[in-house]
């Protein structure tokens, strides 16, 4: 790894478990930070993934904390998971099965023939279960306050989407797409182009950019790192003499 310094400013490439959210893998850092540091240090990050997802997150420290809105709006690529034949009200695995379809008869032909309907630009309607707001509150919030949201639905570019695998009622994806796409709106709106239905069973963020999760660390990769780096910078007795 070349030598970096995230007091001053740096970019930490993170690999984001299952189940942390993105203000999580943040927080984190930034209390690393600050107890190592003696202050606070600023840190955000370069694109949200959803709590369940996981793969590259970008976070920026210090002085390139003014890089991250460029950053964020770069183009992604993931691997997505899909379970066809069921649907939830999440898109994903969040919220229990809603509604369960045949799904046998879909055959790789079927579900190839139904990806290149989705390449290009399109319009894709964000998850009711989302960050977004509608009316001014976050789509997550109003649904489980009971309130009804119709999200407005806004321009999304796929570039590529290539059918890796299909098991059963599980169909992995390589998508390629531009900023703001929802994968979970995807899977749901493939399920319902296919007739059976479908939810995003797993997603990975594999390049956001020209940023690679294979150059990533874990969480505890990086917590590590920093304690060797902090301790790097202490002087020594004789620099203290």
């Amino acid at each position: 790894m070349e030598p970096i310094d995230p007091e001053a400013g740096a970019l930490l490439l993170v690999d984001k478990p299952a189940t942390w959210t993105s203000f999580n893998v943040v927080a984190k850092l930034r209390g690393a930070l600050h107890k190592l540091c003696g202050h606070r240090v600023k840190v955000g990050h370069a694109g949200t993934l959803d709590p369940l997802a996981t793969g590259l997150l970008i976070l920026g420290t210090g002085r390139m904390t003014k890089r991250l809105p460029e950053l964020t709006a770069q183009d992604k690529e993931y691997i997505a998971t899909l379970r066809l034949g069921q649907t939830t009200a999440s898109y994903d695995a969040e919220t229990p099965v809603l509604e369960e379809r045949p799904w046998e008869h879909i055959t790789t032909a079927d579900l190839q023939r139904v990806l290149t309907t989705f390449l290009g630009d399109t319009l894709q309607r964000p998850p009711d279960f989302s960050a977004k707001r509608f009316q001014g509150e976050r789509g997550y919030n109003l649904v489980r306050w009971g309130e009804p949201v119709v999200m407005t639905p806004v321009p999304v570019r796929i570039d590529a989407i290539e059918l890796l695998a299909l098991n059963g009622p599980e169909a992995t994806l390589r998508v390629a797409c531009g900023k703001g796409t929802y994968i979970r709106s995807l899977a749901h709106d493939i399920g319902q182009a296919l007739g059976c239905g479908a939810w995003l069973s797993g997603l990975r963020r594999t390049r956001s950019g020209a940023y690679s999760v294979d150059d990533a660390l874990t969480v505890e990769q990086w917590s590590d790192w920093l304690d060797k780096w902090a301790a790097e910078r202490q002087p020594t007795d004789t620099q203290k003499g």
